[in-house]
C-alpha cells in the first residue's frame, strides 16, 4: 500500500508545479487580461510560492519514503 501513496503524492506535486507554472506564463504574456489579479507581481510571487513548495515537499518525499524507489528520479 505504501508504494501507490507516494507515487500518488508525488504526482500531486508534479501536478501543483505543472498548474503554478501555466498560470505563470499567463501572466506573463497578458497581465492586462487577468482582471481579478490587479496586481502582477504578487499573483506571480504566489505561484513561484507554490512551486517552490512542491518542489520541497518532491525533496522531503523522496529522502525520507522513497526507500522503495518508488518515485522516478528524473
Amino acid at each position: 500500500m505504501r508504494d501507490p501513496i507516494v507515487k500518488a503524492l508525488h504526482q500531486k506535486y508534479l501536478g501543483v508545479i505543472a498548474e503554478a507554472k501555466a498560470n505563470v506564463e499567463i501572466y506573463l504574456k497578458n497581465p492586462a487580461g487577468i482582471g481579478e489579479h490587479p496586481d502582477v507581481i504578487d499573483a506571480i510571487h504566489s505561484q513561484i510560492s507554490k512551486i517552490s513548495e512542491a518542489e520541497d515537499n518532491i525533496n522531503t518525499l523522496k529522502k525520507h519514503f522513497n526507500d522503495q524507489n518508488s518515485i522516478d528520479e528524473s
